[in-house]
Parts: C-alpha cells; sequence; structure tokens
C-alpha cells in the first residue's frame, strides 16, 4: 500500500510469463553485418556454416550475453535489432486509468480482463439490494470484491454508492431492467427470493450469467477499477516504455506498474536497454 495525494493505494502484481531469448536478435545483427564468425557464443559462429538444429535453437535462446548487442544498443544505437526479443508480463491489480495510458503504446501485444463479460456479481447484488435489500447491503458486497486500486474502505464506500446510484437511476429509466440485467433463466429467482436479498444474491450468483451484461452497464465504472491483462512488447518497445513510464513525470500508477515489471525483466535484456547508474 501507498499513500499518495491523501489517498492508499494498492499496488499492481507482475510476474514475467515468457520470454524469447537474445540469442535470436544477436543472429539478426550478425545477419545485417554478417559477422557470424565474430561472436563470442559458440553457437552463433555455427550458425554461418549451418542450418540450426533443434538443439542448436535451444543453446541460442540461452544466451546470456551479447557483446554486439551490447555495442549497437550503447554506442551505435542500432535498436531494430531489440524488436527480434519479446517479453510477455502477467499484470494484475492495476487500473483502467493505467489501461487508459497503455493505449499509447503502439507496439504491444495487450489483452485485457473484460468488464463485457465480467460484472455478473455487481448486477446480482444491484438486483438482489432491490428485492429486499438497500443501498448498504449493495455497498457491503461489492466492498468485498476488492475490485479498487484505492485501498482505502471509507473512500471505496463511496465509489460503491455510486455505482449504486447510477443503476438506480438506470433501473427507473428502463422499463424491462431485469431482462438486460439477469439471464432468462434465473429470473424465477427474483420472485422465488424476493424480501431475501441474501438468498436472491447466492442464487443469481449460482445461476446462468447474463451473457455480455456489461454491454448494458460499463457506465457505472471508474477509472479506479482493477484490471488484469497480459502484455507483450518486444525489447525495443520495452526500453520506450520503461524511458517514458518510470519517470517523474509519468502518471504514479503507471510508474508504480513500469517499476514492477522492471523488477520482473531479467537483466539480460535490462543491460540493452536500461543505461545503469
Amino acid at each position: 500500500m501507498q499513500e499518495t495525494y491523501g489517498i492508499r493505494y494498492s499496488k499492481p502484481k507482475v510476474v514475467l510469463l515468457q520470454d524469447t531469448g537474445i540469442g535470436v536478435a544477436e543472429s539478426a545483427a550478425r545477419t545485417c553485418y554478417d559477422s557470424f564468425e565474430n561472436s563470442e557464443n559458440d553457437v552463433v559462429k555455427k550458425i554461418e556454416r549451418q542450418m540450426p538444429t533443434s538443439e542448436m535453437l535451444d543453446e541460442l535462446n540461452e544466451i546470456e550475453d551479447s557483446k554486439l548487442l551490447d555495442d549497437l544498443a550503447w554506442t551505435y544505437f542500432h535498436h531494430s535489432i531489440l524488436e527480434h526479443a519479446n517479453l510477455s508480463f502477467l499484470i494484475r491489480g492495476t487500473s483502467r486509468g493505467v489501461l487508459q495510458e497503455h493505449a499509447r503504446h503502439r507496439l504491444q501485444a495487450i489483452s485485457v480482463r473484460s468488464t463485457r463479460y465480467t460484472m455478473s456479481g455487481i448486477i446480482n447484488a444491484f438486483v438482489a439490494s432491490k428485492h429486499g435489500g438497500d443501498r448498504e447491503f449493495f455497498i457491503d458486497k461489492v466492498l468485498e470484491f476488492d475490485m479498487f486500486v484505492t485501498a482505502d474502505e471509507d473512500y471505496n464506500r463511496l465509489e460503491i454508492g455510486g455505482m449504486y446510484d447510477k443503476l438506480d437511476f438506470q433501473s427507473k429509466k428502463v422499463s424491462d431492467f431485469h431482462s438486460i440485467a439477469v439471464a432468462k433463466s434465473s429470473l424465477p429467482f427474483v420472485e422465488e427470493f424476493a424480501g431475501n436479498p441474501q438468498k436472491l444474491y447466492e442464487a443469481l450468483q449460482a445461476g446462468k450469467k447474463k451473457r455480455n451484461v456489461g454491454d448494458a452497464f460499463k457506465h457505472i465504472v471508474t477509472d479506479n477499477v482493477k484490471v488484469d491483462m497480459v502484455v507483450t512488447f518486444n525489447l525495443r518497445s520495452l526500453k520506450n516504455y520503461f524511458t517514458l513510464r518510470d519517470s517523474g513525470a509519468a502518471f504514479f500508477q503507471i510508474r508504480w506498474l513500469a517499476q514492477e515489471m522492471m523488477k520482473a525483466t531479467p537483466k539480460k535484456y535490462l543491460d540493452l536497454i536500461i543505461k545503469q547508474k
């Protein structure tokens, strides 16, 4: 947890899912200069004389150092060869605000937890609160989801209360609210457990989920909501990301994320993209 601007926040968690190694990047550079024989890595030298076998490819992908890559990265600034190395990160608990910042980085592959498919619990809590419960029932239920990067309970109760108010407004405007909120097979639960919000909530949670339920309700969430995602960068793009986002000028939440990603990045990559102090 860290307090910033008077509000406590949780920080994201990051793990490196996979990396492709730097051997391919050296091979690409050696191809440019036709200099395979100058490599300090024996397997790279062999590539000049033969097409690599599967065993050679395994050895290539285990290379930890390359003097040529270091020279190209820091002396000649020939960074296109870094595009041949890729890293994929699993990120948990960053915010939708950070997701918006991420969209500005063009060269990345990104897959994000979808509000379109994952809002059933929130909507079920609201439906239950309207059939025997109240606003506090909804707030207490949603608070259990731990869905915000803010870590102050009092503040989060304000956030959830705002979500309730938006849903309540919408429910009064839409005559068939239940049809957009609850799966058809779960509609009988609304009458069966009317007056018992806890039982209704449990039944809705156990029942079939409304397909694409988030389509009608995306408007209720804010940039404060947590998201999980998998991102893949090539090394050149990751260099640009770290340069811009591990900066005092960056939005503090994406700076935290960049710092956690750097911690998860093996040294052999950092040596090529981060100038050692």
